[in-house]
């Protein structure tokens, strides 16, 4: 027979194969023996009380054989010879799920990435990173993957209603994730096994005959009775297919300014913007976990021992009218460069598979509506996108340029005082010591004031000058929306363009961009 049982366990035991049977054996009151196998359904961290528990839902064979577990069966098809052919501009996670599901479909996707492959990608970063020289084409945002693969994994949503997420964590099990993404509560891969994981999705749109052509640039599109029916790259290549989909992600301003000019409707859409926060991960440790740090420590970065993971936290804030709330939370985590230019300062956040720096990072951002950007009215759709470009470039001036990025203490942030000194920060362009009023627009700057004031109620300690707020984290998500009909999934006024994404304005991460990815495929799919 088979159990479904729930129970709490130190975070010991919880990695201790044979502790974790005896306790398995107690709860359901059966000899050891009896256990044929079991498999963990659900796994989350309970830190509410004086001690640390870690929370399991497990599946128990007793007395018959154990299934291994089945994962969603997935029918990749030939398409070398496919009638039928879609384009799929943007090669981030809704244009890579898009493509495999065109292919079990029997439709053949031509994927257009204006960057570069998953490993070239990561030596214009490392320039980034060392130089402070950004490659438009190239960057944190742009290349294979899009901003998802080099910042950080985290496949955690609320997006349920909007796809199958649990067939989009088995894909990603299936190209070579570990399984504990099936159950853990917040579900990580880490930027350092990410881009392998894209690397054999690209190798299976290949293998069944598709194609994945990269530094190709899409610069117009082709319309004919309102129908789209070719692009042209940078190189002065013309495509043609049964049906576009552009994937773009959030920061290809060339594309939303493209539209705009061909007089291809697209929306103001309210995102956030702010600043990315660093502390010493023991002290999110500490608060998080109510611990006090070991005597002497296992090691400087992880006093907290093996086997309890770096702690994170989420927190959100009414000010007057305004949420403030913290995004992309990185526990041992390292801020990086992800501007797509060379006059901008944005930043971001990822972390490794095993979280093991000692930093915690998070951006904490405001939302930014119509009534706040009315001085760029004259921009019409595209206001928030100015807007966006316009803080990013103030920060990069006074950053003093190289992906320099102004910074300050977090106590000094909210009594107006320029830092003295900074701490460590693992931005490794580097930071320098500014007064961020100056810098950030003034209903941001006096909601992020009282936020952090009130973050420091709710975790005491929070608010220390051994945090430093680094300015400007812009990129949380798109500032327009391109609008499809609800029914056909294609824009409303042009026929076989297919908008997607986050970039489009219908994502905001992964896992939700990869679920719409699937969604449009299936849409062409019936549709052609």
């Amino acid at each position: 027979m088979q159990k479904k049982i729930s129970i709490r366990i130190l975070p010991s035991g919880a990695e201790d194969e044979d502790f974790l049977r005896n306790a398995i054996s107690q709860t359901v009151a059966c000899d050891p023996a009896s256990i044929t196998g079991y498999r963990i359904l659900k796994k989350s961290i309970d830190a509410r009380g004086r001690q640390v528990w870690v929370q399991l839902t497990i599946q128990v064979f007793i007395d018959e054989p154990f299934e291994d577990l089945l994962l969603t069966p997935f029918h990749f098809k030939d398409v070398t010879n496919a009638k039928k052919k879609a384009i799929v501009i943007g090669a981030g996670p809704a244009g890579l799920f898009a493509a495999l599901r065109l292919i079990e479909h029997g439709i053949k996707p031509v994927v257009l990435e204006r960057g570069k492959d998953v490993r070239s990608r990561r030596r214009d970063l490392a320039v980034m990173n060392k130089e402070g020289i950004v490659n438009p084409e190239s960057n944190y945002c742009f290349g294979e993957g899009g901003a998802g693969t080099y910042s950080d994994g985290k496949l955690y949503t609320r997006s349920t209603k909007r796809g199958d997420v649990q067939r989009i964590l088995n894909s990603f099990v299936y190209f070579g994730a570990d399984e504990k993404i099936l159950y853990e509560a917040h579900p990580h891969i880490g930027t350092n096994k990410l881009p392998g994981i894209i690397t054999l999705m690209r190798q299976k749109i290949l293998e069944c005959g598709g194609e994945v052509l990269f530094e190709k640039k899409v610069i117009d599109l082709i319309l004919q009775n309102e129908m789209i029916t070719k692009i042209k790259t940078a190189d002065g290549n013309i495509l043609e297919g049964d049906a576009v989909i552009l994937a773009t992600g959030h920061s290809a301003r060339d594309i939303f300014q493209l539209l705009h000019s061909k007089e291809i409707s697209i929306e103001f859409k309210p995102f956030a913007l702010g600043v990315r926060i660093e502390h010493p991960q023991s002290l999110i440790d500490t608060i998080q976990y109510g611990l006090t740090p070991l005597t002497p420590a296992p090691s400087p970065i992880n006093w907290r021992g093996e086997h309890l993971r770096p702690a994170s936290y989420s927190l959100v804030q009414q000010v007057d009218d305004k949420g403030v709330f913290s995004f992309c939370m990185c526990p041992g985590g390292i801020i990086a460069p992800a501007a797509t230019d060379h006059s901008e300062i944005v930043v971001n956040g990822w972390s490794p598979s095993k979280r093991n720096n000692p930093f915690a990072n998070s951006g904490i951002v405001v939302t930014v509506d119509e009534k706040n950007i009315q001085t760029f009215k004259k921009h019409g759709p595209l206001a928030g996108m100015f807007y966006q470009q316009w803080v990013e470039q103030k920060a990069y001036d006074y950053g003093g340029g190289k992906l320099v990025a102004p910074a300050q203490r977090m106590i000094d942030f909210t009594q107006n005082k320029i830092s003295s000194s900074l701490p460590n920060c693992s931005y490794l362009p580097g930071i320098h010591s500014v007064g961020l009023k100056e810098v950030l627009p003034s209903f941001i700057y006096d909601a992020l004031q009282i936020a952090f004031k009130e973050f420091g109620k709710k975790m005491r300690g929070y608010l220390t000058n051994e945090a430093v707020i680094v300015a400007t984290e812009s990129r949380t998500s798109s500032p327009v929306r391109i609008p499809r009909n609800a029914d056909d999934l294609q824009h409303p006024q042009i026929k076989k363009l297919y908008p997607c994404g986050e970039g489009a304005g219908y994502a905001g991460g992964i896992v939700s961009a990869a679920m719409d990815g699937e969604k449009i495929a299936d849409q062409i799919a019936k549709s052609i």
